[in-house]
């Protein structure tokens, strides 16, 4: 069956998008369970949710990949929301290669946000997302297994989550302070974490039910694409998947 210029089959070539773009808190967050998972479930037949997370990347490289990622185009082609999820690589200790100095980690971000709108993204559609909290006795523990020493601490990824926050401020955009949320009222927090950095199914839980009420603000006028199964047409199923009939 061939592909229609105008109507059809064609709307399936442009579909609005969520675009994630982050470490590998958002690469493997199309696990089972996982939050970006559970955004494509609930937003399915409304737009595509991209996962472009990149396992130990840092700003300073995200930087530069982003234009391979998303350029100027039809408007079609541009997110309807992105979020922007780095810091939990740029907070390692001095000396360790992923290392972000903490002023260039927020000229990233602010470059990030800024290419985003060369490209039509406005702020409105961009959500930046602090790193979680580190729980170091559990990280430690994976740091020595792997032959070296502990390379990060919950007090320095402190101090890029609030770089994010001051980031989002300045550049208008919505901002979500997991490292603040996940330690609220002094509550244990190692339950959210699966090896005291990535997050636990629980974790993942937590993150998605504080960011859906801000990607929702951003994708609640787009239309149903495609009918639930109940709605479709018996005697011409056409009518109701195809919108005019053309088959």
């Amino acid at each position: 069956m061939a592909l229609c210029e105008t109507g059809g089959f064609a709307g399936f070539l442009a579909w609005p998008r969520v675009l994630l773009f982050g470490d590998s808190i958002t690469q493997f967050s199309f696990q089972q369970g996982g939050w970006g998972a559970s955004l494509a479930d609930r937003l399915a037949r409304k737009c595509d949710v991209l996962n472009r997370g990149f396992s130990g990347y840092n700003t300073r490289w995200a930087k530069i990949i982003l234009p391979r990622l998303i350029g100027k185009g039809n408007v079609l082609d541009n997110p309807v929301a992105v979020t922007i999820f780095f810091g939990a690589n740029d907070s390692a200790l001095k000396g360790f290669k992923q290392h972000i100095p903490l002023d260039e980690y927020v000229a990233n971000l602010k470059s990030i946000v800024q290419y985003l709108r060369s490209v039509d993204v406005p702020e409105d559609r961009v959500i930046l997302i602090t790193p979680p909290p580190l729980c170091e006795a559990a990280w430690e523990k994976e740091c020595l297994a792997q032959g070296c020493k502990l390379n990060r601490l919950n007090s320095v990824v402190g101090e890029y989550a609030s770089a994010c926050l001051r980031v989002a401020q300045d550049c208008g955009t919505d901002v979500l302070d997991l490292w603040a949320l996940m330690q609220q009222g002094s509550q244990d927090f190692s339950c959210y974490l699966s090896d005291g950095l990535h997050l636990s199914p629980k974790g993942n839980e937590f993150l998605f039910s504080h960011l859906w009420p801000l990607i929702e603000k951003k994708v609640s006028s787009l239309p149903l694409l495609l009918p639930y199964w109940r709605d479709v047409a018996e005697a011409k199923p056409e009518l109701s998947l195809l919108g005019d009939g053309d088959h």
